[in-house]
């Protein structure tokens, strides 16, 4: 079970539960309270919801979902926004726990979320988002359920201004020293460290520096140094000088990315089930991983591991490596992920909300 990102009309989502962003009155209104109603069917919801009668900010109560594809429509109260300095981020918080609480006691396997109060109630985005990742993160580490959260628009959905012009830089700091020329050598060695590190990383060397007519020192050509990932990896892929046959080399080949998957876990001492939480992998994919020791993983499922296992740039390498694959400087996806390795963020759902943000495939589920 897992936190799944969906951009889509919240009524039309099917699972267990829907929750809605109530009025606290024996009422609905505007935006996912007034759809939700209409989708349901009004007069029957308006009649259930009379049965509970006032809901307090940050509470929840359950009614059946009638016309949705749904079981139960879990509606909670959001605050108003005003300012922050009275308990709204609070609020919220216990807006999702008491939700997904609720969803936990009425044995479902599902639920859908919107980004609670941030329609018309107008609670900040960016601070709403780190709510949801927090709660969400935190429940789905002891329970068992899948977890939508729903965006109906790419308004709907926004980052903290300042990760996001990070990661912006980020990449397109990488796509200029992806470059073969550049046009000085000032230019060139005023990157900072972790540019430097970076380009070490990716096999980049400066070579030929010259002089340009105007006096300037010119870098001529960048010359990749290999693209199969880490150091390790790499010494284990070099050949002998007397070249063996296929059949030695197929004989000497190093471990699978499945036994070094499972070396990596046992020297941590981890748990399994810690592990595929943690990286939002179903536990019926981790078993198969776990009985194959020839599996293929897809890209994003090693990197999902990497990530709920805190390794290091080299380590993803490596470990990427050995399921025939690297970090490419020229995708997005990529340069997001080394973006998130580099600067140590270990919260896969976060993470997941970076790439959604950039409309790149997620980690996981």
């Amino acid at each position: 079970m897992s936190l799944e990102i969906i951009r889509n009309d919240i009524t039309k989502v099917s699972a267990d539960a829907i929750v809605n962003t109530a009025n606290p009155e024996v009422t609905f209104g505007a935006g996912v309270d007034s759809a939700i109603y209409a989708a349901a069917g009004i007069d029957e919801l308006l009649a259930e919801r009379a049965k509970i009668g006032i809901l307090e900010p940050g509470t929840a109560a359950a009614t059946p979902a009638f016309n949705l594809s749904a079981k139960y429509i879990i509606h909670t109260v959001g605050p108003i926004w005003q300012g922050g300095n009275n308990g709204e981020a609070d609020t919220v918080a216990s807006c999702y726990r008491n939700a997904l609480s609720l969803a936990k006691d009425k044995e479902c396997e599902s639920i859908a979320f919107p980004l609670i109060a941030t329609g018309t109630y107008g609670f900040p985005k960016d601070q709403a988002l780190r709510i949801a990742i927090s709660e969400i993160s935190t429940f789905l580490f002891d329970n068992d359920m899948t977890v939508y959260l729903v965006v109906y628009d790419k308004d709907s959905f926004v980052l903290s201004g300042k990760l996001f012009k990070d990661i912006t830089e980020y990449i397109k700091d990488t796509e200029i020293i992806s470059h073969h020329t550049y046009d000085t050598y000032d230019n060139y060695s005023a990157y900072s460290p972790m540019d430097n590190r970076r380009r070490k990383l990716y096999g980049l060397r400066p070579q030929n520096k010259e002089s340009a007519p105007d006096g300037s020192a010119l870098i001529s050509e960048i010359t990749p140094l290999g693209d199969s990932g880490s150091a390790a990896f790499q010494s284990e892929m070099m050949e002998p000088e007397d070249s063996a046959s296929i059949d030695d080399k197929l004989k000497n080949k190093g471990l699978t990315f499945q036994e070094h998957l499972f070396r990596i876990i046992d020297k941590k001492g981890l748990k399994d089930v810690d592990v595929y939480k943690k990286a939002n992998i179903d536990r019926r994919l981790f078993s198969k991983i776990k009985s194959n020791v020839d599996y293929n993983p897809s890209k994003q499922t090693v990197l999902a591991f990497a990530i709920a296992l805190e390794l290091s740039l080299d380590e993803t390498l490596d470990l990427l490596g050995r399921a025939g694959m690297t970090l490419s400087r020229s995708n997005d996806f990529d340069l997001i992920m080394e973006y998130c390795l580099e600067h140590h963020i270990t919260n896969i759902i976060e993470i997941n909300c970076i790439l959604f943000e950039y409309e790149q495939p997620l980690l996981g589920a």
